[in-house]
């Protein structure tokens, strides 16, 4: 770490938790971002000015004058644009060294294992179930920390997960793969502030699987209601008949 590294990082450093080899450990980690809306804006935004070391970012879609109420990745002068295009020039405002790959198609499920095989922690900011449930399995497969995160309305979720280690249950103990829910943001909205905080909270999560040597993660879903500002926390347990990690249907490596 360089002289003007050491200065951009103090504040981490100052940090027991992350240290210089806590901050070394994230300079050198790539992560992968599926979806560069309202929640993969400010996870992007915030693993880009931590330090991390490469980041994947893929989004297929082009910025809309509806997004800019909350992607806050995107101005005015983006509209059109591929978002992955326009991101890269915003994250690289942020951080000179940072790595970037851009990934503007819809990722079929070999190039998605090929990515997830390749990076060391996934963040999946997707808007529906059955791209969360392909990241899910591949995950799985590969052995790579998955960290998920939803909002609609006023409603949002964050939930992490360590595959292939100890007990951890995976995306499809939680919810199962039946197909699409009815509701979207396109059809029922999203209060502007909640994807910056859920997505926030998504790369807090990987800055600590990816820089604290010991972190424990919590095996949870933690819900918040963004109208009373109530938050609740439930315990998650591996489901031994899940059809991705259960003991008798699950996906091999």
């Amino acid at each position: 770490m360089d002289d003007q590294q050491l200065l951009r990082y103090s504040r981490h450093l100052l940090l027991p938790d992350i240290d210089i080899e806590g901050q070394e450990r994230l300079m050198a980690a790539t992560a992968l971002i599926v979806g560069l809306g309202g929640l993969g804006s400010p996870a992007a935004m915030y693993l880009a000015s931590s330090g991390i070391g490469r980041l994947v970012i893929n989004d297929y879609d082009r910025v809309d004058p509806s997004n800019l109420q909350r992607q806050i990745l995107y101005g005015f002068e983006d509209i059109g644009q591929l978002k992955t295009t326009s991101a890269a020039n915003r994250l690289r405002s942020l951080n000179r060294d940072l790595q970037l790959d851009l990934r503007d198609e819809q990722l079929t499920d070999d190039t998605l294992s090929a990515l997830i095989e390749e990076v060391d922690i996934v963040l999946d900011c997707s808007d529906n179930m059955a791209t969360r449930h392909r990241i899910n399995r591949a995950c799985f497969k590969h052995r790579k920390p998955l960290v998920s995160g939803a909002v609609i309305r006023f409603e949002g979720q964050f939930v992490a997960f360590r595959p292939g280690i100890g007990d951890s249950p995976c995306y499809n103990c939680l919810y199962e793969d039946n197909g699409e829910l009815q509701d979207s943001c396109s059809q029922s909205g999203v209060i502007a502030p909640l994807p910056g905080i859920i997505g926030g909270m998504q790369a807090l999560e990987a800055i600590k699987i990816l820089a604290m040597k010991n972190y424990i993660l919590p095996q949870s879903l933690l819900l918040l209601d963004a109208k009373t500002l109530e938050v609740q926390r439930l315990k998650l347990n591996r489901n031994p008949g899940c059809p991705t990690c259960g003991t008798d249907f699950s996906i091999k490596a």
